[in-house]
């Protein structure tokens, strides 16, 4: 972006956190929900791009179905950018009560707990990953640990945007390390896990050109390797999982753990994160907030993709 459209994002960002929070909740959803619903209006390059990555998910859907999903998906990635205005305000116990009875396949993650070793969820962009965050760092809180887990993120520009956004993930008890600051980012995800704590890594989509190709939806795509590698590393167990929206909350599935016993399972292990991603969003695509070109037969495809969301996170 030109420094003047970098400096529009970051004031735009700004004003969303300062006033979003203050509407009423009713007046700041259907907001968004306008939003998204015009957005689905003009068919622009983010929601084209969101078509061509769902007619995956869904082969045999006809042009209205897929219109349809397209829809609901912008839906729910409004719904996400509402709620992560709003998540500095609300209060971590009630989102806590709310989404725990919704949480499945979380035991792995208390028994290694136990037994001392870390934990590294891998997710996709989906549901609100930031909202699932706080549910972890309040079920750790709950079991008398340090509420705190470490994550990557991407360096956005401006630097001021940049450390907005980890200012915000912070204020929820993130550690947020820079992508882009690799000896030192490899540190603090190491030293997390060997400590016998939590990472959580967005994992669906390589950024490095340097990540894993496996089979995804029947295609080819890249995969980052991190999670796998960091597994193979530190002993600590990996979990694909898989935030969703319900009407009136939030859902997270937690697939069981890979298994990743030395750094010659990398690949085989990487794999089997594509096919649980698969799995999950497969059970429910409109949260699958990918607008950007995933697959390799899109990366030099003539269809322009919108720029990464800014703060997603990265692995």
């Amino acid at each position: 972006m030109s420094g003047l459209a970098e400096r529009a994002a970051d004031l735009g960002f700004a004003a969303g956190w300062r006033f979003v929070r203050a509407l009423p909740p009713s007046v700041a959803f259907g907001a968004f929900r306008l939003g998204a619903d015009a957005a689905a209006r003009r068919d622009g390059p983010g929601p084209r791009r969101l078509r061509a990555n769902l007619a995956r998910v869904v082969p045999a859907a006809g042009r209205a179905e897929l219109d349809a999903l397209v829809h609901e998906g912008l839906r729910s990635y409004a719904r996400y950018w509402c709620e992560a205005f709003r998540l500095p305000t609300m209060d971590p116990a009630e989102i806590h009560r709310r989404m725990d009875p919704l949480v499945t396949g979380a035991e792995p993650v208390w028994e290694a707990l136990d037994e001392g070793r870390g934990v590294i969820f891998a997710l996709p962009h989906s549901g609100n990953w930031d909202l699932a965050g706080v549910w972890m760092v309040e079920s750790l809180r709950r079991l008398g640990r340090e509420p705190a887990f470490t994550t990557v993120a991407e360096r956005l520009r401006p630097e001021s945007l940049f450390r907005r956004f980890v200012a915000y993930r912070e204020s929820l008890g993130f550690e947020v390390v820079s992508a882009e600051d690799g000896r030192e980012a490899h540190r603090a995800l190491t030293k997390r896990l060997r400590g016998g704590g939590v990472v959580c890594l967005v994992s669906d989509r390589d950024l490095t050109a340097a990540g894993v190709e496996v089979s995804f939806f029947g295609e080819q795509a890249r995969l980052p390797a991190g999670p796998a590698r960091l597994a193979a590393l530190t002993g600590a167990v990996l979990l694909p999982a898989y935030p969703r929206f319900t009407p009136g909350g939030w859902a997270l599935t937690i697939a069981p753990p890979v298994p990743v016993p030395d750094r010659t399972a990398v690949v085989k292990a990487t794999q089997a994160l594509a096919d649980a991603f698969a799995g999950s969003i497969a059970q429910a695509p409109a949260d699958w907030h990918m607008l950007q070109p995933l697959f390799s037969a899109d990366l030099s495809a003539d269809l322009t993709a919108s720029p990464p969301p800014p703060g997603a996170g990265t692995s």
